[in-house]
């Protein structure tokens, strides 16, 4: 394993996707035991990705036009419904005293949805994987498999650590209503951006 992967990888991670957005709602709405569970959705849902690129079925998405745009159409009303549920439902930021949770594995269930309804993800597998694994290595899915740990690896601990800097702040924003109010309109207005660049994207 390559220092260059490692490195390309970090920066992967770290970028804002649609995964750090939601990881960061949850901790700063509730708490940091709930974006454990939002950093573990999130890294769930690249399994599908990871394991559709290592057995070729991304390449459908990469050569239909109709499967992709099947999946990036759920996807973009996943990201705008998730817009909606933090502006309008409040369930998603719901921010209290009360620190105990409860719906954790409904936590981690939505973010494994959000990286599942990425068609974008399966071909970023596609085209990063394979470029860290060498022709002449003698078992090139094993090798695969073993880099896709890795990533996964990596975007939980990130995203537990963009998960424990949101909750940080969750004490600071309780006592200001008005702050979390427009924190809700940044994340909703972010999901809905994210929703409205799935939608052009070819």
């Amino acid at each position: 394993m390559s220092l260059e992967f490692l490195l390309t990888s970090l920066v992967v991670v770290l970028l804002p996707g649609t995964g750090v957005i939601y990881t960061l709602a949850v901790g700063l709405g509730r708490g940091f035991q709930a974006s454990i569970a939002a950093a573990f959705g999130c890294t769930l849902g690249i399994v599908p990705a990871a394991i559709a690129s290592i057995i070729g079925l991304s390449a459908l998405l990469h050569t239909s036009a109709f499967a992709f745009q099947a999946i990036k159409f759920l996807g973009v009303a996943y990201l705008f419904y998730m817009a909606w549920k933090i502006l309008k439902d409040g369930t998603v930021m719901e921010v209290s005293e009360d620190k105990a949770q409860v719906g954790l594995v409904r936590v981690a269930l939505t973010g494994t949805l959000l990286n599942v309804l990425n068609p974008k993800l399966s071909l970023f597998f596609l085209a990063f994987l394979p470029q860290f694994v060498s022709s002449t290595a003698p078992n090139p899915t094993a090798s695969l498999l073993g880099l896709a740990g890795v990533f996964m690896a990596m975007t939980f601990a990130v995203f537990v650590l963009y998960g424990a800097f949101a909750s940080y702040a969750r004490d600071y924003v309780i006592r200001r209503p008005a702050v979390m109010l427009w924190i809700k309109r940044f994340f909703a207005g972010t999901f809905g951006f994210l929703g409205a660049k799935l939608l052009v994207s070819d």
